[in-house]
């Protein structure tokens, strides 16, 4: 089993940055795919960035693209998501998840789930 564990989220203005964190343990796989998904309250969980297990492929949701990184570190077997320029939209829960040999933006490749940070953007 794969235990996962965000940190980073907080309240932040308009325009601020935080930057995500998320630690991997336990059966834990330096192969896979991390991603991050976001849920906002009333609105289904949504992709927001994936990397693979060597940083070949990285993928993007369109509403943050230049303005969100995300990379990962193999030899701490932690992911981050580094997030500027935030806007009011990006309020939600930030989930880290791991899984996939394959990088994919599909929530339903990802087996292992953290609990979620909340990021919060004030206008």
């Amino acid at each position: 089993q794969v235990q996962l564990v965000e940190s980073g989220g907080g309240l932040v203005q308009a325009g601020g940055s935080l930057r995500l964190s998320c630690g991997a343990s336990g059966v834990f796989s330096r192969m896979y795919t991390m991603g991050w998904f976001r849920q906002a309250p009333g609105n289904e969980r949504e992709f927001v960035a994936a990397i693979s297990w060597n940083g070949g492929e990285i993928y993007y949701a369109d509403s943050v693209k230049g303005r969100f990184t995300i990379s990962r570190d193999n030899a701490k077997n932690m992911v981050y998501l580094q997030m500027n320029s935030l806007k009011p939209e990006d309020t939600a829960v930030y989930y880290c998840a791991a899984g996939p040999l394959i990088a994919t933006t599909k929530a339903n490749g990802y087996k292992n789930w953290g609990q979620g940070t909340q990021v919060t953007v004030s206008s």
